[in-house]
Parts: structure tokens; sequence; C-alpha cells
């Protein structure tokens, strides 16, 4: 069942009161964005201008210490230390790497205050913890249909998705997925959300504007449950960073006051919208994803309908197929019926359902999977398979719970 802080209609993000004190020292640089850091150089008497040498050191050339900062005078840095500042990046910990070449990493992160673009924000949990960032080198072709164009050759790899977490834990609790074994932790600020994505690309040499990568927010976490920290993140990946929004994916569960304010955001640092439907009608959803009971599936189209899209961008919905739950032709009528009843640009993309230890669910047959997409196919719904990566170190999607194997 949910928690009574994601049943409450006015809890959008949830916060935990832990702090710890040798932890409110810290005074991380990494996740304050242009205005934050142009108010810290001025209040320490440098000119404006020295705020965009300092984004530039952290989200363009990604630099991981203050002393690295060589545009910066050695004056300034040496009072940055001294007075507790640095960069304060989320790191790789450990990497796990698939036969199939995805890479899973468990990613250190400290929280010693709020990071929503602001400085002196109300702290958050502040204890070390590690969360689950996944590499996928030519994706899983989750964004097939998105009317992207193809890259060109160049690297081993020609495009590749990051799948990045919002919260350590999740309070959603679907009943298919590891992660809500751990139940909600703690949100995540906006600098751990976006390091999570520096830390990759920079692991991999990734040149942003040339090579492409597409995020997916498919993460740990239900990301319209920290709102607030997700689009801050969402904000600094765009203008400081320099990827484009419409290189981004964000999945509900079905958080219909998350969709209604992500309907507001402007187009310019608003990431493409997926909804992870998963069951053909309200009376499985319910049983499969607890979330259906407060919000059931009319109420969720009907705050999607509110999100205005841009030419070509389709509202992908999300279907996990579970042997013999979710993966009969008939659920594949419903699911057509549904998403045309919408009245919006859409696309299904198929996932067949990922075994975890414990999840009491089976991996649907190859000839039921085929025959799902074939009535969809046949009602012409746009439908798109994604390929399982990273099954073999516990990479997959549904299948993140900080696991030490693989």
């Amino acid at each position: 069942m949910l928690s009574p802080a994601v049943i409450s209609q006015n809890s959008h993000l949830l916060q935990l009161d832990a702090i710890s004190t040798a932890e409110e020292s810290r005074r991380p640089l990494f996740g304050l964005d242009g205005e934050a850091l142009a108010g810290l150089m001025t209040g320490m008497g440098e000119p404006v201008w020295r705020a965009r040498q300092l984004a530039e050191a952290l989200y363009r050339q990604r630099v991981i210490s203050i002393e690295g900062m060589t545009t910066l005078p050695v004056a300034l840095r040496r009072r940055l230390v001294a007075e507790g500042w640095e960069v304060g990046r989320p790191r790789i910990l450990q990497t796990y790497v698939s036969s199939d070449g995805t890479e899973r990493y468990l990613v250190q992160c400290q929280a010693p205050q709020a990071q929503t673009g602001t400085t002196g924000d109300r702290p958050v949990a502040a204890a070390v913890e590690a969360v689950e960032t996944v590499w996928m080198p030519e994706g899983d072709e989750g964004e097939a249909g998105d009317g992207s164009e193809p890259e060109e050759a160049g690297k081993s790899w020609q495009r590749a998705t990051i799948c990045v977490s919002s919260q350590v834990g999740c309070a959603v609790n679907c009943q298919f997925c590891l992660t809500a074994r751990l139940g909600l932790q703690r949100n995540l600020t906006a600098g751990e959300i976006a390091g999570q994505v520096v830390d990759v690309l920079d692991r991999h040499g990734v040149e942003v504007g040339k090579d492409r990568v597409n995020l997916v927010f498919m993460g740990m976490g239900e990301p319209f449950l920290n709102y607030d920290n997700f689009m801050a993140a969402v904000r600094l990946l765009v203008k400081e960073v320099g990827i484009s929004p419409q290189r981004m994916t964000v999945s509900t569960s079905g958080i219909v006051l998350g969709i209604e304010r992500f309907a507001a955001e402007p187009a310019d640092v608003r990431p493409k919208l997926a909804i992870s439907l998963n069951a053909p009608n309200d009376a499985i959803r319910s049983e499969v994803m607890p979330i259906n009971r407060k919000w059931p599936i009319d109420a969720v189209v009907d705050a999607v309908r509110k999100v205005r899209l841009r030419p070509r961008e389709r509202v992908t919905f999300e279907y996990v197929l579970l042997g013999g739950v979710t993966d009969r032709p008939e659920h594949a009528a419903e699911v057509a019926r549904l998403v045309r009843r919408t009245g919006l640009p859409v696309k299904v993309n198929l996932i067949a359902w990922n075994p975890g230890p414990g999840v009491p669910y089976a991996t649907p047959k190859p000839d039921a999977v085929e025959a799902f997409k074939r009535v969809l196919v046949a009602e012409r719904v746009p439908v798109y398979l994604r390929k399982p990566r990273g099954r073999d170190i516990y990479a997959a999607c549904g299948q993140l719970k900080r696991t030490v194997e693989g």
C-alpha cells in the first residue's frame, strides 16, 4: 500500500528530517544554477562573470575539484576551499558490465542541503547513500518513433541512453518492481540527479552537442514525487550541461498533481512524457500498481491531455508484460482502445517483465509478446518492443535495487 505521504493531495515533494551535523559543513557547488553561482560570487566581492566560469568548470569541463578550476584565480580557489565549498559531485563507487555492453553503476550520493537552484535552502537527509544509474550503448529501442534523426558514424556506439534515478528507493510500490522492496528512503537533490548524468558523460567521454545521448528518468524512484528537485536537475542539464530536453524522457506512474505541474512547464525545459501504464484496465492496474486506487487511468489521461506537445512529439505509454497477467491478446485490444481514446499522438513501448528475486511474476513467453504486439499493429497503434538490457547484472527495467552482484 502507499504511504500516507504519497496519498496526501498536498504532498508532491517528500521531505525527510534526518540531518547529519558533520555533513552540514559541506557546501557543494555542483547543483547550483547560474543565478545561485552569481549570488555566491557577488557575495564574495567577485565580478558576476566569475559565475559563468564556475558553471563552465562544473558542468561543461566536468572538473572534480576546486583546485582544478584553473580559470579562477588562485586566491579565489583558496577562499572557496577555506569557506567549506567543494565541487561535491556524486561519484561512481562500483561498475558492473553486462555481456551486452550495458553498464550499471552504484553512485554515491551525499545530501547536505537541498540544491534547488538557490543557496540556504532547508537541509534534507544527509546520509551517504548509493543509487543506481545505467548506461545502455545503442539504447534499448525505447526511443524509437520519437522523430529523432539517425546519428552519424563515429564512436563504437552510435547512440546511447542513460537511465537516471530520482529518489533513494521508491514509495509507489509497484508489485513487479525490485526498487519497491526498498521503500522510500529519501529524495535526491538536483545536484545528485544531474550529477549521475555528468558522471556517466565523463566516464564515456561524451561530447554534448555532438554525440547522441538520450536521458530517461526511469531509474529508482518516482520523479513526480520529487518534482522540484527533478525539474531543477532538468534545468541544470538543459541550461548548464547543454542537453536538449527533447533528448530526455520522464516516466511517471501516474502522479496526477505532478503531471499537471509538468504540463505548465515551458517547452524549452520540458522533457518528453511517458506514462507507466502496465495494465489494460483499472481492475488489473490497481492490483499491480496500487497508486491506481488514488489516480485511476482516466484521471491520469485527463491530466496528460493538458500537456502541449511539440510538433511530432508523442506521449509514450510504457507497458510491462507480466506473464499470464497482462499479456493476453484481449488485453492488447483494451490497450488499443484506451490509447485511441486519449485523442493524443501516442506510442506504446512494450517491456517483457525482467525477473527479480522474490517478485512473484513470470516473464511472458516470446510468442505471447509477439501476439500482443500484432494486435496493436492491427489496431494501427504505433508500438515498439524495448530490448532487455543488462539483465545479467540487474540493470534492466524494474531490477534496480542497489544490488552488489553482477
